[in-house]
């Protein structure tokens, strides 16, 4: 894997705060042993290349940003137990982190969280402790923990060591040389990543975002007002303020932002099922439900999340009637119709009766004058154009 051109490329126009290039670089080596790398896709009936992280450990991307602050920390010396405040996604992260480096780990998540998620974070003998209806009151009360007792709290977003280790996804993609990719936001530390790895290979990132869930949008246009997001599939992204930190690397960073209708999201997950065989939350298809509405020859969503609660898809699949795919795009280099000889035209517009006799002519003459049927070459990846 390349990275020679992300090392070597001048980093001062990338560098924002305390991450650059360089920790995202210093992270992909600490995550490497870890974590295997996740493939990639080719959605064709929507025309993009997906990046699965819906099957990264713990079935989320999160896993990556979490694991490399521990490790972070335990190579400055840092062993305290580890505190977090989540949706779901970054709590099953930290407590698989934690379980793999021997760290005591408490989570803390909002009512109403998913159960398959809190039982995720179970699983993995991290202490779930449930506070307040959203992310925002669940953050409070983990911050006010960490302070009265001595805990090293764990932003799911506005870290450095976070957003170098979701940065490694960006590293991940620039190999198959997209010319853009769609990232969903949320608190806005996997778009910070992302464009931060990107940004010197010349790639465009576009983040995603769904009506009434737009806390970072509105805060790069300058609107910082705390309004309670609506209720959305997206749980994943549901934060009234997004981080500190990755407000000012997506303001410089990013390309755009695109806001996505709850209903274009709710299709793309049933799409996804049903005709890629892809299970995605409502977070992870956000960026492919963007895509529609992002310009590019070589477009790349990541799929950033794959833990739906099961009856939340059972719904989705027995209520959303999904429109019918659009017809595919001819292939770079693939034959289109044979045109159909001026003489064979015309004998089929003669009647039978009319028709003159052909001459008379052997079985082996008739075999090697008959022309050869062409051939459909097969079409690589490379060659799709997406």
């Amino acid at each position: 894997m390349p990275e020679a051109g992300l090392a070597s490329a001048d980093t001062g126009e990338a560098d924002v705060g305390d991450v650059g290039v360089a920790e995202v670089l210093a992270a992909q080596a600490r995550l490497r042993p870890y974590l295997p790398v996740t493939p990639m896709h080719l959605a064709e009936r929507f025309g993009v290349m997906l990046k699965l992280e819906n099957l990264q450990r713990t079935g989320s991307y999160k896993v990556r940003g979490a694991l490399n602050a521990m490790l972070a920390a335990a190579e400055r010396g840092d062993r305290r137990p580890v505190i977090c405040a989540s949706a779901g996604n970054h709590a099953q992260g930290v407590a698989w982190a934690a379980y793999r480096l021997g760290v005591q780990a408490i989570t803390v998540m909002p009512h109403g969280a998913p159960e398959n998620k809190i039982a995720g974070v179970a699983h993995w003998g991290a202490t779930v402790r449930q506070h307040g209806d959203c992310y925002d009151e669940a953050y409070a009360f983990a911050v006010q923990l960490a302070e009265q007792n001595d805990y090293r709290f764990l932003s799911a977003f506005d870290d450095p060591d976070v957003i170098a280790g979701q940065g490694t996804i960006g590293i991940e993609i620039a190999p198959h040389a997209p010319d853009v990719v769609i990232v969903p936001i949320g608190g806005g530390g996997l778009a910070s990543g992302v464009a931060l790895a990107l940004r010197s290979q010349g790639v465009r990132v576009v983040g995603a975002q769904v009506e009434g869930v737009d806390a970072m949008a509105r805060a790069i246009k300058g609107d910082v007002r705390e309004i309670a997001p609506v209720s959305s599939l997206a749980d994943g992204v549901r934060v009234k303020v997004p981080g500190f930190l990755t407000r000012r690397m997506c303001a410089r960073l990013l390309d755009d932002v695109v806001i996505v209708r709850e209903a274009e999201l709710r299709e793309t997950v049933v799409r996804l099922a049903l005709e890629e065989n892809l299970i995605a939350e409502g977070a992870g298809a956000l960026a492919l439900a963007a895509g529609r509405r992002v310009a590019g020859k070589r477009k790349c969503a990541v799929v950033s999340g794959g833990n739906i609660d099961a009856a939340t898809l059972a719904t989705l699949l027995s209520e959303v009637r999904p429109r019918p795919p659009r017809k595919p795009r001819r292939r770079t280099g693939e034959p289109g119709p044979a045109a159909e000889p001026a003489d064979a035209a015309a004998r089929k517009s003669t009647p039978v009766a009319k028709r003159r006799p052909t001459a008379n002519l052997s079985p082996s003459a008739t075999i090697s004058a008959a022309a050869p049927s062409p051939v459909q070459q097969p079409v690589s990846e490379e060659e799709f154009t997406w």
